[in-house]
């Protein structure tokens, strides 16, 4: 499973970033298809995205809500929500990917903890403030403007790079948004998705239909005997299996000694 999580999570990667020429350019592609959202954290800005990002477009959304409701991205993002859950976490985000693979370069790993699992709370504030609150009454995207860090790497770079007046116009707000990507690349080397578990606000919302959704990670009640395996071998700050953090990754499966955990069916 996880061989074939990784390889889902690249396709996914380079379906939302096919735009090759984009790189080459350093221009941002503008096709019918940046209508359309993906369900993962990748920014709209990538000289090669396709689509939009689902957080981007509900705040871009949320300023313009003084003059519509935006329907159209709560209903999207409900509906990504209510179908998958935390699953589009586990396999369906470039920036996961990215952090996992950071996690593989050997060095001391800080296990989860009960601060951890405090601080797993930090996203909810996050979705909040930044991704509702700041775009309702400043009128500005603020989780975009002032944090994403899948924006800083995949956009802002990239942009820069190939683009001398883009370079000069940089300014303080980019040097912060370098210094908290630096951070959450280096935290990730330490800390199992570091970005994830204590602030990505699109995780958050999902996690939030973890319960309901009909695919990820289930448990057989009646063959599991309260071993605690599962929780002991995930990296993140699950209490139980399924719950509002889990990725479902399912590598707790072939950890369970009763198999009392398999993927849902509908």
């Amino acid at each position: 499973m996880k061989r074939k999580r990784k390889l889902i999570q690249l396709i996914s990667a380079v379906l939302y970033n096919c735009h090759i020429t984009g790189f080459a350019k350093g221009a941002i592609y503008q096709g019918g298809l940046k209508s359309a959202c993906i369900p993962g954290l990748n920014c709209y800005s990538c000289p090669g995205a396709v689509f939009s990002c689902p957080l981007g477009s509900l705040q871009s959304a949320l300023v313009s809500s003084k003059y519509r409701f935006p329907y159209y991205m709560l209903g999207i993002l409900l509906l990504f929500g209510i179908l998958f859950g935390r699953i589009i976490c586990g396999f369906l985000c470039p920036f996961g990917l990215v952090q996992e693979l950071l996690y593989k370069i050997p060095s001391k790993k800080l296990k989860k903890s009960i601060w951890t699992r405090r601080l797993s709370y930090l996203k909810y504030v996050i979705l909040a403030v930044f991704v509702v609150g700041v775009p309702l009454i400043f009128l500005t995207p603020g989780f975009c403007k002032y944090i994403c860090p899948a924006g800083t790497l995949e956009g802002g770079i990239p942009l820069l790079f190939k683009n001398e007046s883009l370079r000069q116009l940089a300014g303080g707000l980019f040097r912060w948004k370098m210094l908290l990507l630096v951070l959450i690349l280096l935290s990730s080397v330490f800390l199992f998705r570091f970005f994830c578990r204590f602030l990505c606000p699109l995780g958050a919302f999902y996690g939030l239909f973890n319960k309901f959704a009909p695919f990820g990670v289930r448990i057989e009640a009646e063959k599991c005997n309260d071993c605690g395996a599962c929780i002991r071998r995930c990296k993140m700050d699950v209490k139980k299996v399924g719950d509002a953090e889990c990725i479902q990754c399912g590598e707790c499966i072939e950890t369970c000694p009763t198999c009392a955990l398999k993927y849902r069916k509908i």
